[in-house]
């Protein structure tokens, strides 16, 4: 699934998902690459989705001071 089409919860969910198959030792090597890189992918969503959500509120909380 393209993150930007996904909410940050199941970004989350599929994270936790991929580190649970990594700890599991349930991945070969090949397809731990594609996780890791994956993870990668969804963590820059996720810090980005977490970023404009705090401008976003930051802004309504110095529009609700005027």
């Amino acid at each position: 699934m393209n993150p930007k089409k996904m909410t940050y919860k199941e970004a989350v969910a599929e994270i936790d998902e991929i580190l649970e198959k990594i700890e599991q030792e349930e991945l070969d090597v090949d397809e731990l690459s594609e996780k890791v890189k994956r993870v990668s992918v969804l963590i820059r969503f996720c810090k980005e989705k977490l970023h404009k959500t705090g401008a976003e509120v930051e802004n309504i909380l110095k529009e609700m001071e005027e």
